[in-house]
C-alpha cells in the first residue's frame, strides 16, 4: 500500500549523497528525509524551533498541533523557523520499511534494519545542519516518542540547541511500556498475513494492526475519559458496547494509514530508548544544561507524572508544569489550549 497520497503536497525532501550508519553499525543508502517548514530562517541562523512529532504522526505539525503552531500562538511563524521532519523508518516519506530499498530494486518491508531514536536524531540533524543552515534551535519541542528525540537532541548536542520541552514522556521506556508494545506486536505477528514482515500491498496483517491500535488507544486515554463519554452505553444496532465501536474506528483508521511493518519498527526503537545507554541515569539527565519544560499528564497511565517528576529533578533548570486534564497520554495532543499558553510562558525566559 502506498502513503503517498497522505504526504502533504508542500513536503519537502533531502536525499543524502553518502550512505548512513545506524547505530546497530547497519549501513543504509539513498536516505531519503521528508519535512514541512513555516516562517523564514534569519541571517543568524538562530531563530528555528524544531517539532518532534509521536509514533504515528508526520511532518505535518499545522495539522495534528494546530492548536499551538501559527501567527500569535507559541510556534509562532512570523517570528520563528519552525521545522517537523518525519522520523526515520515512518511511512510518511522519510527513509522506512515502505521506501524502495537501492540495493534489492523493492521495498525493505520486514527487513527494514533496527533503528534507534539516536538514529532519528543524528539523521535530523544532518537535514538541519548540512540543508538547511541552522546553526542554533531556540526551542526542541515534542510529545510521546517526540519528548524522547527532545530528550537525545539536548545531549547529543548541547551547543546547538538553546531549550528543550518534553512532554509525556520518559528518559528510558519503562518495562510497563516495553510490555504494552510487546503485546501489540503480537497482535500483528498474529494475523495470517504478516508473514514475518513479508505481506503484499494487496494483503496487509490489517486485523492485527487494528487490535494493536485498539490496546494503544486503551493507554493514551484514561479511566475518567472512557467513563465520562461512553460509560456502559450500550449500541442496540451494532450490538455491543459503544467503547467498542470507538475502538474498532480508530483501529480501522490506522490500517487506512499506517503500515504494519513502520508500527513494528518505530515501536521497537522506542523500547530501546534509554538515554544513558549504559552510563548512570542520573548523572545523565544532570547534565542537561538547557532550560527545560517538562510537562507532566496527570491523567497519563502510559507515561505516568512520576517519570516526569524524576526528570524536572535531576535536570539543573528543569521546570515541571502538569496538564490537568482527563484525556490521558494524548493530552499534549487535545488539550492544546492550556498547552500553548504553558510552552508561550516557558520561551519568555529562552533568549532569541
Amino acid at each position: 500500500m502506498s502513503y503517498q497520497h497522505l504526504i502533504s503536497p508542500k513536503t519537502h525532501y533531502y536525499r543524502l549523497s553518502v550512505p548512513y550508519q545506524l547505530e546497530s553499525g547497519t549501513i543504509l543508502t539513498g536516505v531519503e528525509i521528508a519535512y514541512r517548514t513555516w516562517g523564514t530562517l534569519n541571517l543568524n541562523g538562530d531563530n528555528a524551533i524544531l517539532i518532534c512529532h509521536a509514533l504515528t504522526g508526520s511532518a505535518d505539525a499545522d495539522i495534528w498541533w494546530e492548536g499551538l503552531l501559527g501567527s500569535n500562538k507559541a510556534l509562532d511563524n512570523n517570528k520563528h523557523f519552525i521545522i517537523c521532519i518525519n522520523v526515520l523508518g515512518s511511512c510518511y516519506g522519510t527513509t522506512g520499511a515502505t521506501s524502495i530499498n537501492p540495493e534489492t530494486g523493492i521495498p525493505y518491508g520486514g527487513k527494514f534494519p533496527e533503528i534507534t531514536i539516536r538514529d532519528m536524531v543524528r539523521l535530523q540533524a544532518i537535514l538541519l545542519i548540512r540543508e538547511l543552515r541552522i546553526k542554533s534551535l531556540k526551542l526542541v519541542i515534542g510529545g510521546s516518542l517526540g519528548g524522547m528525540q527532545v530528550l537525545e537532541w539536548a545531549l547529543l548536542y548541547p551547543d546547538m540547541v538553546r531549550a528543550i520541552a518534553p512532554m509525556a514522556t520518559s528518559g528510558r521506556h519503562s518495562p510497563w511500556c516495553i510490555g504494552l508494545s510487546e503485546a501489540q506486536r503480537q497482535a500483528i505477528y498474529a494475523d495470517p498475513n504478516w508473514l514475518g514482515g513479508n505481506y503484499t500491498p494487496e494483503n496487509p496483517p490489517n486485523r492485527g494492526l487494528a487490535v494493536a491500535r485498539m490496546m494503544a488507544m486503551s493507554t493514551y486515554r484514561s479511566w475518567e475519559s472512557f467513563q465520562e463519554r461512553f460509560g456502559r452505553n450500550y449500541d442496540q444496532v451494532a450490538e455491543q458496547f459503544t467503547i467498542a465501536n470507538y475502538l474498532q474506528y480508530h483501529g480501522q483508521k490506522l490500517v487506512e494509514r499506517f503500515d504494519a511493518n513502520t508500527y513494528i519498527t518505530l515501536t521497537r526503537a522506542m523500547d530501546t530508548h534509554d538515554i544513558a545507554q549504559g552510563r548512570e541515569y542520573k548523572a545523565v539527565l544532570q547534565s542537561i544544561k538547557q532550560p527545560a519544560l517538562i510537562v507532566a499528564i496527570n491523567s497519563d497511565i502510559l507515561y505516568p507524572p512520576t517519570e516526569q517528576e524524576e526528570m524536572a529533578n535531576l535536570i539543573p533548570r528543569g521546570e515541571l508544569v502538569s496538564l490537568k486534564s482527563i484525556y490521558g497520554h494524548d493530552a499534549f495532543l487535545i488539550d492544546t489550549i492550556e498547552l500553548n499558553q504553558l510552552v508561550i510562558d516557558f520561551l519568555t525566559v529562552i533568549p532569541d
